[in-house]
């Protein structure tokens, strides 16, 4: 079925009629030309890739990257009445070997008669690797230009082969001037919508994005036959909030995850807790957020403030006591206090270059003199000899070399002057100075 926002599930060729009366209204109001879809301008218009693409008569396999609801069917269908090409469409959720060989088969013979075929690959991503390789040839011969649509990310969703043969286009989620302008094109042809402007507002917000879903809940507003508008709470009640898009193990989970670290590096407290409240809401593993603090608390704070894996700890303990929702409160003061804190990265650089060194010299023994010398013959090879006990000297600081024989002493750790880490900093300050001093 042909839509205005693009959609999962699998669709047959179109006919040239208007879609029924009884269809749906999303189907009602597909958009009958790239102009009319809304949203996604930068791709459409005269200075987008389609529009150029369109405009010069010539289309480019391509790679449709977006949310649901954003319009990838529709401008596949569009995209083929544009340039006169013939549309061909399968899901692959639906679809395996043989439909691809009858696809391809049908192809071929169009092709024989000079007119190409736009094929549509609605679910992209959910062909395995060789199933995405079979496209290759019939795209690399130009018997189908192929549009494949998917809701993940192409790097890690599609092949190489398949990804260098095609453009990937980005749509955006729709925004609020774009949703509205759908409920307006409903309205239109419907009539107003039974509810109260702050609930229309509320109605456009709670779409989270999705057009699709806007318009599902405009036309349950009609079927209702509603004798009074419907003001915010009364629409809460009547219909349910877009559940939001966020799978545990895919671009969701990965996106949301990068922002609460940023915003905690970046020591924005009101960012991070949004992000931890987001992933939270939306069906996170509480203790998987818990080590990812913990992380940070050591990646992004270290020594500036050593109290920083402590909280973090101490909240993961408390979650682990208090299970949900009480727990959660402990994550977001671990989170409130990480974004707060001063930072440092300087424990994790000298992390990495020491691990660095050490693969690279291999197996250098220590110097001698700090080897332990349990036995005569340990003794009598010099092991231990000359080692000076640090708590014997006035400073409590002997300045000994502790580096293998043939190594020239690197530095991993320079402290930042933030935090904590300015007071280890005069620290190490005070012992190169004497170790100047004794030569």
């Amino acid at each position: 079925m042909a839509d205005l926002f693009g959609q999962d599930a699998p669709e047959a060729p179109r006919g040239d009629g208007a879609p029924a009366a009884d269809a749906p209204l999303a189907d009602r109001l597909r958009p009958q030309s790239l102009a009319e879809v809304v949203g996604q301008e930068h791709l459409t218009g005269p200075e987008g890739a389609i529009g150029r693409m369109v405009a010069a008569g010539r289309l480019a396999s391509m790679i449709l990257w977006g949310p649901p609801g954003t319009g990838k069917t529709s401008i596949a269908r569009l995209l083929a009445d544009a340039v006169g090409m013939r549309f061909a469409a399968i899901s692959a959720v639906f679809s395996g070997v043989a439909d691809l060989k009858k696809v391809f088969a049908e192809a071929e013979k169009t092709a024989s008669t000079g007119r190409k075929t736009l094929l549509f690959v609605d679910e992209i991503h959910r062909f395995n690797r060789a199933q995405q390789d079979g496209f290759l040839p019939y795209v690399e011969r130009g018997v189908v230009t192929l549009v494949g649509a998917t809701t993940e990310n192409p790097s890690f969703a599609l092949n190489a082969a398949l990804l260098s043969r095609a453009q990937v286009l980005v749509l955006n989620r729709l925004d609020e001037a774009a949703l509205a302008m759908l409920l307006a094109k409903a309205e239109g042809l419907e009539g107003p919508l039974p509810v109260t402007p702050e609930a229309r507002a509320a109605m456009i917000t709670g779409a989270d994005g999705d057009g699709r879903f806007l318009l599902g809940q405009a036309e349950t507003l009609y079927a209702a036959g509603l004798a009074q508008p419907l003001d915010p709470a009364a629409l809460g009640a009547f219909l349910q909030r877009r559940v939001a898009v966020y799978d545990k193990d895919r671009d969701g989970h990965y996106n949301l995850i990068s922002a609460l670290h940023k915003a905690v590096r970046g020591s924005d407290p009101q960012a991070a807790l949004y992000y931890l409240a987001r992933m939270l809401t939306e069906g996170e593993e509480p203790l998987f957020l818990a080590r990812r603090l913990v992380r940070m608390a050591v990646e992004d704070i270290g020594l500036a403030d050593p109290h920083a894996l402590p909280q973090c700890m101490a909240a993961m303990e408390a979650y682990r006591f208090l299970g949900s929702p009480e727990g959660e409160l402990a994550l977001a003061q671990a989170c409130l206090y990480l974004a707060t804190a001063p930072k440092s990265n300087a424990v994790y650089a000298a992390q990495k270059a020491a691990w660095k060194s050490a693969k690279e010299t291999g197996s250098l023994a220590p110097p001698a003199n700090i080897l332990n010398a349990p036995t005569k013959l340990m003794k009598d090879i010099g092991y231990g000899e000359g080692y000076t006990y640090d708590h014997n000297t006035a400073e409590g600081f002997s300045g000994d070399n502790y580096w293998p024989d043939g190594m020239t002493p690197e530095r991993f750790y320079t402290p930042v002057e933030r935090g904590f880490e300015r007071e280890v900093k005069k620290r190490l300050d005070y012992w190169d100075k004497l170790r100047s001093e004794r030569g």
